[in-house]
């Protein structure tokens, strides 16, 4: 593994009662009702990036920069990149093109006017741009994003575009051009698995994870690591929601902030815009419709 090959780390902010898998059980319209904890949260991160001197890319929430600047603004007073999550934490599957249009065109504003610079990463929640969604990286052009972050080169249920490359790579669309810096995989048993981090680093054994990145770093390139504030906070209050659902969401809570520990003691991290910023070349491709897992 080359010793240079540094790899991106990134935090999806977004408060726990936000999570997709509890829509049927926290309505939008109730956000505000909930006790906020970000604040508990995200400081621990800033802390452990800033003992391992490493740099990250925040892709922020556009109500969270709304009702909670400060903590937008400590993000970015310590070095780290702003980036957006949308506003809405609404799926791209269940939008529109025009509510897509003004989802992340709101998120933009919110932030750009906290950080006084240009806001230029995207990623959809739940990575919930796939094969037929192609279209919203076109209004991601549009509206002036430099980079994607939301495929996975794997196939899941709710997405991923199987077969779609793993390492960073540039997308030609009609309006222009767009980087889109995929999610962690892992090689095993002839198998691509997703490795990212979030509940796959609370759920899965943690070699898994660390074969990743070190996979990754042979091949000269950075893998994608991935996480949310509310994976650290074991005590974050509970909502009345299926076994499954309880069961995905809550388990590993209280390991999750030590694994996170050893990733930055075993790799390096930096932030997505100072990879593009040096100017590498990227291989330019489309994901084919046509590809099969």
């Amino acid at each position: 593994m080359p010793l240079n090959t540094a790899h991106f780390f990134t935090v999806d902010v977004e408060e726990y009662f936000q999570v997709n898998a509890f829509e049927s059980v926290v309505s939008r319209d109730d956000w505000d009702r909930w006790p906020r904890r970000l604040d508990r949260s995200v400081p621990p991160l800033l802390d452990e990036l800033a003992r391992s001197s490493s740099k990250g890319t925040f892709f922020v929430l556009g109500w969270v920069a709304q009702r909670s600047p400060e903590i937008v603004r400590a993000i970015a007073s310590a070095g780290h990149e702003i980036a957006s999550h949308g506003f809405w934490h609404r799926k791209v599957n269940l939008m529109s093109p025009t509510e897509f249009r003004d989802d992340v065109r709101a998120a933009k504003l919110v932030l750009e006017d906290l950080v006084g610079e240009s806001v230029e990463g995207y990623r959809a929640p739940s990575f919930s741009i796939t094969r037929g969604r192609e279209w919203a990286l076109d209004i991601l052009v549009e509206e002036g994003f430099r980079y994607d972050s939301s495929i996975f080169p794997v196939r899941r249920r709710d997405y991923g575009i199987p077969g779609s490359p793993r390492d960073p790579y540039s997308i030609e669309r009609p309006g222009g051009s767009i980087v889109e810096i995929p999610l962690a995989t892992a090689s095993f048993a002839g198998l691509t698995l997703p490795a990212a981090g979030g509940a796959y680093l609370r759920h899965l054994p943690f070699p898994l994870i660390r074969r990743a990145f070190a996979q990754a770093g042979a091949r000269g390139a950075p893998a994608t690591f991935y996480i949310h504030p509310w994976e650290i906070d074991p005590d974050q209050p509970r909502l009345p929601v299926g076994s499954v659902t309880r069961l995905r969401h809550y388990r590993g809570l209280t390991r999750t902030f030590g694994r996170v520990r050893r990733l930055l003691d075993e790799f390096r991290f930096i932030s997505i815009a100072s990879f593009l910023n040096a100017g590498r070349e990227l291989v330019v491709a489309t994901p084919s419709p046509n590809t099969r897992p």
